[in-house]
């Protein structure tokens, strides 16, 4: 009897490619792959299929995407049979490039088809042939796939795929193409059948997620879809990203603050705290519309914490234009913030704007802007010392845990919690499992309990954890937990 023939999925960028990876993994698993633990080589950890995910979002994307198919030349070398494969976004954007720069790259997909990565993959093994097949629209939903979820726990849920907007510095709409939106009834369904294997947490998925319903006309999709997650029994914690200023309504901010089981989080991008340069952006709100939409929100929810992502760079960004951005920081006082300097994009407007910004410029600026961030950060976080915390516990949040004697996990309002907890491991939480806990010390990114744990409760979620770490794991249901909310990567 011959082994099977094993995989290795590796991702980049945003939440959505975290989303599309785990249907790949259940993909091939449903293909009679088996998955391999990474080893001393990331890239190709001897398996017989490496699956790149990819990103296009920031320039150096690129250069990342060929440094490691450079690599991965030499691995296959020595490995016969190796297949690679590209997709993801810059596969839709590369296209023919990928096979040019790289001819050892076996299949290239993209965005739209990653249901056919099966197909090519054995198409190319047939015919010793490289395979492109790029979909200019979306074949299936990714959550009609079978999926390899890598927590028993929480979960991914996408409520739509593609962006309406034109943001200037963006490529994703021509990658992802336009809105399609699911039914409300398909979403419900999945998140139903979720809970059954004993999700409590989702996290609603989206391009820009608070425009949901505007496929099939209905301004309060988004807000109805809240409340009606709230009637989900056993469904304990509900967050979403990524909305849109200019599509935040007030029914939204009233679904967060009145259905029990969405959590006090927003992360709403401001990516610019300057009018002028919003408008060059083709961002449809400005910066007094901004700070409204938290001052509801902080009025509705006082202990929600609000994040964001900011562009230093932007072409044409004046010192006064960055001054306006550190002031609005300062007024909406973020409990984190995501900061990236503008990198070129092919095929984005704002890739042939005039007065492009000097890269020492924009680092000093950056570095600025990140100072900023962490001393605001961390005086909202010592606002909390001495309060208690509800914390849902979780594996790979707290990466010294084992050396610190902690367990980590996410408070409701996703602040990341580091907790004491005992030597016997029959008193522990496990993952998935929650807790009541006191803040004793606060630091700009996280939150310390050192005086352990009280009122703690074992979960269903916590069931399933121990489960699936007892049997072999099987591709099921949807999705991933949430995105780390704190020091950027």
């Amino acid at each position: 009897m011959t082994n099977p023939r094993t995989y290795h999925v590796i991702t980049y960028g945003c939440q959505m490619n975290v989303h599309d990876s785990e249907r790949i993994s259940g993909l091939l698993e449903e293909a009679g792959l088996e998955r391999v633990a990474p080893g001393s080589d990331a890239l190709g950890a001897g398996a017989d299929v490496v699956v790149f995910n990819t990103c296009a979002v920031r320039e150096n994307a690129d250069n990342r995407l060929y440094g490691n198919l450079g690599h991965m030349a030499s691995i296959k070398a020595t490995h016969p049979g190796l297949q690679i494969a590209v997709g993801g976004c810059m596969a839709q954007k590369d296209r023919d490039t990928i096979i040019g720069k790289a001819p050892w790259v076996d299949v290239v997909f993209g965005t739209h088809n990653v249901g056919a990565l099966p197909r090519l993959l054995e198409r190319a093994r047939i015919e010793r042939e490289a395979q492109v097949e790029i979909a200019e629209a979306l074949e299936t939903f990714p959550s009609n796939l079978p999926s390899r979820r890598e927590s028993p726990y929480s979960a991914w849920v996408s409520v739509s795929v593609g962006c309406n907007n034109t943001c200037t510095f963006c490529i994703v709409p021509a990658l992802r193409g336009k809105e399609t939106d699911r039914r409300p009834g398909d979403i419900l369904q999945e998140i139903g059948m979720l809970v059954d294997q004993g999700v409590q947490e989702i996290t609603l998925l989206g391009q820009n997620v608070n425009a949901y319903g505007v496929e099939f006309g209905d301004r309060q999709a988004f807000a109805k879809l809240l409340r009606a997650c709230g009637t989900i029994d056993g469904l304990e914690r509900v967050r979403f990203t990524s909305p849109h200023p200019k599509d935040f309504t007030d029914d939204v901010i009233a679904a967060m603050a009145e259905t029990p089981n969405v959590m006090p989080q927003l992360h709403m991008p401001l990516q610019s705290g300057s009018d002028r340069v919003l408008k060059h952006m083709r961002r449809s709100y400005r910066s007094q519309k901004f700070l409204g939409i938290l001052e509801r929100v902080r009025t509705a929810m006082p202990d929600a914490a609000i994040t964001t992502d900011i562009i230093v760079g932007f072409p044409g960004e004046t010192e006064e234009d960055f001054q306006a951005t550190l002031d609005v920081v300062r007024e909406s006082r973020f409990s984190a913030a995501f900061t990236f300097q503008y990198s070129i994009r092919p095929g984005t407007p704002a890739a042939t704007m005039p007065d492009q910004v000097p890269k020492q410029v924009v680092q000093e600026r950056y570095d600025r802007l990140t100072d900023l961030v962490g001393e605001l950060s961390y005086e909202e976080n010592l606002r909390l010392e001495g309060r208690d915390v509800e914390v849902m516990f979780a594996t790979g949040e707290g990466r010294k845990d084992s050396e610190t004697r902690r367990m980590s996990g996410r408070a409701r309002d996703n602040r990341l919690v580091h907790v004491a907890v005992p030597d016997e491991p029959e008193l522990r939480p496990r993952p998935g499992d929650i807790a009541t806990v006191t803040v004793t010390h606060a630091a700009p990114h996280h939150l310390n309990s050192d005086s352990g744990f009280r009122d703690l409760r074992r979960t269903r979620g916590g069931d399933a954890w121990e489960a699936a770490t007892s049997a072999p794991p099987a591709p099921a249901g949807v999705g991933l937990g949430m995105p780390a909310v704190g020091r950027p990567r």
